[in-house]
């Protein structure tokens, strides 16, 4: 492995573990602990990148002094961790960010999720295990633990992508996904880098443009602590602006298709 964690890699499964952070200090340092040794059994250039969104709490202080922990030997616990900071812009333009980042420094592969707690570190394996079949490895959220409105929120957005795009995708907004990081960058050359629902255009447009894309069914938890920022007020707001640039992006899309 590099001794430069920032150093691009050439590596065929450089993959880079995503996740965007907001007000997590209640569960960061917890899900660093789950999640890192899913990079350290990868190994070679395998890294979990961190993305702090402009967290009001101590997410960021957290995050930074786990990137500099050592145990015996003064060895880093953490030597695969890339923590990052950025002004608050929201979830979907932090997940932008972490996949252009991951780009740049080499990833083959991305795998984001969140840095809740509420998805499965071991669910990752039967993901990996299908890198080479598939461009896009998406979890579909059976029996959700978060809530009767989120599910609500879910069906409501697979209807409205069937009526603006034409297209059936199973689970748009899962926080689960493995993708090849060639074919995902294609795609977000077409997002707007400030898009708050990005995921859903990533799963949408992959869908569309006829990728390899396959579903696997996950489990989400509850969440592991802290609050949840997205209350319904603020989901219908979101989503009522989601329609029109849904709309907008359809008509690039035709236009880069004539």
């Amino acid at each position: 492995m590099s001794t430069d964690p920032n150093a691009p890699s050439n590596s065929d499964t450089a993959l880079f573990l995503v996740m965007p952070a907001y007000n997590e200090q209640d569960n960061i340092e917890a899900v660093v602990a789950q999640w890192h040794p899913v990079v350290e059994k990868i190994g070679g250039d395998a890294r979990l990148l961190i993305v702090n969104d402009g967290s009001k709490d101590n997410t960021s202080a957290i995050l930074h002094e786990l990137e500099k922990r050592t145990v015996e030997g003064n060895v880093l616990k953490f030597p695969r961790l890339i923590a990052l900071d950025k002004p608050n812009s929201g979830h979907g333009a932090t997940c932008l960010f972490a996949y252009n980042k991951a780009i740049e420094l080499g990833a083959k592969y991305i795998f984001q999720t969140d840095s809740d707690g509420q998805t499965d570190p071991d669910e990752f394996w039967k993901f990996w295990e299908k890198r080479a079949d598939f461009d896009f490895i998406i979890g579909s959220r059976g029996g959700r633990q978060d809530g009767f409105s989120r599910i609500v929120v879910t069906k409501v957005l697979k209807l409205v992508i069937w009526l603006i795009f034409g297209e059936k995708v199973r689970d748009a907004n899962t926080p689960f996904r493995l993708m090849r990081a060639g074919r995902l960058a294609k795609i977000l050359a077409v997002i707007p880098k400030d898009f708050f629902l990005s995921n859903v255009l990533v799963s949408t447009i992959a869908v569309k443009w006829k990728e390899r894309c396959v579903w696997e069914p996950i489990t989400f938890k509850p969440r592991q602590g802290g609050v949840n920022s997205i209350n319904l007020r603020r989901i219908f707001k979101i989503g009522w602006k989601a329609v029109g640039d849904f709309c907008a992006i359809k008509r690039q899309l035709k236009a880069r298709s004539e």
